[in-house]
This record gives C-alpha cells, sequence and structure tokens, in this order.
C-alpha cells in the first residue's frame, strides 16, 4: 500500500493524536494526517493539528441540539430515516420512550450529516476517534464506512475490552479491584466500544496505585498501542475474518475477529 490518509476526530487535548502526527511525521506510519475534527470549540487537539498545518474544524454538538430542541428546521438530513436507525443501534432498549430515542437520534443525524460535511473536502482511508466522545451512530457509520467487512473506523478505549465499555474505562477497571488495566484499539461497529478488538496493552495494578497513577500508565500504552495498529492498517496486514465457534451441547457462536496477516 502506499502512503494513507488519516482523519482524526478529537473531543480534548488530544494526545493520542499528538502522538499519530508524531509517528507520521518520523515515518513510523506511512500515512499523513489529513484534517482533525472536533465536537468541542475549546478541544486542545484543535491548536495541535493547526500547530502541524493540518486542516481542523469544528462541528457543535450542544449548539445542534439547541437549535433542535427551538425547533430550527434543515438540521436532520433529508435522507435520515430515524426508524432505519432505531432497527439497527444498539446503545438503546427498545423499551425507552419512543419521543427520546428520536429527538436522539435526529440531534446526533444533524450533528453527524454536519460531520459528514465538513468532512467531505479531505478524502481519508482511515478515521481515527482519539478521545472523541461522541458515539457513532448507524448513520454516520454506514455514509462513512458503507463496507463493514472493510472497516476504516478505529477507535482506543482505555479498558481491556470486552470489559468496562463506556465513558470511565480507567475509573471502572480501578472501583473493580482489577489487578490487570489495559487499552484496546478497536474498528467501530454499531454498538458502545463493541468493534473488532485490533490490539491490546495491559499494564499491573499495584496495591500502591490510585486512579491517577493507573491513567499515567495506561495512556502511555494507548500512544504505543495507537500507533502500532495504525501502522499495521497502512501496512495492509488487518483482515476482518468471520468465525465459527463450537460450543456445549452443539451450540454454535460466530464472531468477526481481525486476524494480521
Amino acid at each position: 500500500m502506499g502512503e494513507i490518509r488519516i482523519g482524526a476526530l478529537v473531543s480534548g487535548g488530544g494526545t493520542n493524536l499528538q502522538a499519530i502526527i508524531d509517528a507520521c511525521e518520523g515515518g513510523r506510519i506511512n500515512g499523513r494526517m489529513v484534517f482533525v475534527g472536533s465536537d468541542n470549540p475549546g478541544a486542545h487537539g484543535l491548536a495541535r493539528g493547526e500547530k502541524h498545518n493540518i486542516p481542523t474544524f469544528v462541528v457543535d454538538y450542544k449548539d445542534i441540539a439547541r437549535r433542535y430542541d427551538e425547533g430550527a428546521e434543515g438540521l436532520v438530513p433529508e435522507n435520515f430515516n430515524v426508524n432505519e436507525i432505531l432497527k439497527k443501534q444498539t446503545l438503546f432498549s427498545v423499551s425507552e420512550d419512543p419521543a427520546r430515542l428520536t429527538r436522539f437520534f435526529d440531534i446526533r443525524a444533524a450533528a453527524e450529516g454536519a460531520l459528514i460535511r465538513a468532512m467531505n473536502p479531505y478524502p481519508f482511508d482511515l478515521l481515527v476517534l482519539a478521545g472523541f466522545m461522541r458515539t457513532l451512530s448507524p448513520y454516520f457509520i454506514d455514509k462513512t464506512n458503507p463496507a463493514p467487512l472493510d472497516p476504516r473506523i478505529m477507535n482506543i478505549h482505555p479498558a481491556l475490552l470486552p470489559a468496562f465499555p463506556g465513558t470511565d474505562g480507567y475509573g471502572d477497571t480501578y472501583r473493580y479491584g482489577c489487578r490487570v488495566g489495559g487499552c484496546t484499539v478497536h474498528f467501530v461497529d454499531y454498538g458502545e466500544d463493541s468493534g473488532a478488538i485490533i490490539g491490546q496493552k495491559a499494564y499491573e495494578i499495584t496495591p500502591e496505585d490510585t486512579i491517577e497513577t493507573i491513567k499515567e500508565k495506561g495512556i502511555k500504552l494507548e500512544w504505543e498501542l495507537y500507533v502500532d495498529c495504525i501502522r499495521l492498517f497502512a501496512e495492509g496486514k488487518l483482515k476482518m475474518t468471520r468465525k465459527t465457534y463450537a460450543l456445549q451441547k452443539g451450540r454454535k457462536v460466530q464472531r468477526t475477529v481481525v486476524e494480521i496477516v
């Protein structure tokens, strides 16, 4: 493969973004950053992109939600069908209030439609979520990654998935009393941190550790792991495979896994 084009979405400081930028500029990844986008106008990750002359943009989710609630017209994309999305999504139970679900996914589609429009001038081969604190809906995923077996949206999570998905992986790991913690890079699917795992790194948790010290251990591993996984993607070494596993009493389970070839 030749040099790949990498886009990034961030919400905060962007330390993983910086690790990826440095790896691209230092030749450890055969790729270049083509944009940095954010849902947060104050995200420091935007300044990191600007420092390296990478195009940046902001889609303010909070402002879009406010305008939606005020009755602004034309926010939700015309090609968005909330009923189709409700059938695909796995974030909420079907017993949830229908009006609440419709509002959530209408606003999410409005924001994600704006994201897609902002990304359109910058064709990319891989989209990395580098501390992007918004779940992506099936609407965005289908528009951005239409071939599920050829994934191109990657995320890093601060826990050893499938344990402790969600917004506080380090905190959940610490409070559960785990003896080992870690981080995971995975492809993004319709669920919350449920996509096929690409790579993981682990650290030991000692009795002397605090939530702050395990975060320090974890973030250093995140910088290494994310770069390693993006490098494998750039080298064409990641292959999605559907596998069937035999269980007891003749039962079988299927999983989509990532093989390193």
